[in-house]
């Protein structure tokens, strides 16, 4: 049993989630939730000194995982979630090539391009968590592309400030264009006004596909939803407090701990009694 990464995901915001679970998925989503911040703190840290040679380790790492060789504790791990639950290589692969476009600064032209992005941070994300649910098949990439869409939206607009200390701009070149600004304005926070209107139309996007992925989760087991609806839940409630708050912020609004508790106890309310 991986326990320092059960306990930090019991730890998190998404915790009670945990409690509904069966003892073999708790243990591999742990897993796999341990493998996602390791490849966003190699990518997000500046202690990690070769930050590309830590992604060429884990890319290499994978391969081993998937021959039943990992030379890491946490490989060792993954062999037995994948083996229970088939997740693919995929799964993990994207997801490091989404943090070296990161490390290497990717530049996205349009909406499309962002898309590409927005599939190996989070739907692949979702789409191994649903793995480790037991649910596959058409409906699940329905939802995984719903809900990670959105919270990579959300992502992407709370951080905009925090991305440009960074060098990192992802808001896509046509929409900068069309609302009068440049890449240098966003890495400079400057024309704060426009920058919002921007944001304001990315939010409705992101608004749309929280949407759609509500109604998805609907014809789906409710309480194999839980994780699922608890992440939807708290980060929509990000995403409206940012809204609330206009969008010239220089700085990330994010939740208080009272507010993603709330979010939780409303997935949770909603989960077991609608």
């Amino acid at each position: 049993m991986n326990t320092a990464a059960n306990e930090s995901y019991k730890k998190s915001s998404f915790g009670p989630a945990f409690f509904f679970l069966s003892e073999s998925r708790r243990e591999a989503l742990a897993s796999y939730y341990e493998f996602c911040r390791l490849m966003d703190d190699i990518a997000d840290e500046p202690t990690v000194k070769e930050p590309l040679k830590e992604l060429d380790f884990w890319q290499e790492e994978v391969n081993r995982i998937f021959n039943a060789t990992p030379q890491t504790t946490l490989g060792k791990h993954l062999v037995h979630t994948i083996n229970r639950f088939g997740l693919t290589p995929d799964r993990f692969l994207l997801l490091i090539e989404g943090m070296r476009a990161d490390l290497q600064q990717k530049r996205y032209t349009t909406l499309k391009d962002l898309e590409w992005y927005l599939h190996r941070v989070a739907v692949v994300v979702g789409m191994a968590t649903l793995d480790i649910l037991e649910i596959k098949g058409p409906i699940a990439e329905k939802l995984a592309q719903e809900l990670g869409r959105a919270v990579q939206l959300t992502n992407i607009i709370r951080d905009v400030p925090e991305d440009a200390r960074l060098g990192r701009v992802y808001l896509p070149q046509e929409l900068l264009t069309r609302h009068g600004l440049a890449r240098e304005d966003i890495l400079t926070g400057q024309k704060l006004d426009k920058r919002a209107a921007l944001l304001g139309k990315m939010a409705d996007l992101a608004q749309s596909y929280y949407r759609a992925a509500f109604n998805t989760m609907q014809e789906l087991p409710r309480l194999k939803m839980l994780p699922c609806r608890m992440m939807g839940y708290v980060y929509a409630k990000n995403l409206a407090k940012i809204r609330k708050m206009g969008f010239s912020f220089r700085s990330p609004v994010k939740l208080t701990k009272l507010e993603k508790g709330a979010g939780v106890l409303d997935a949770l309310f909603k989960t077991v009694f609608s």
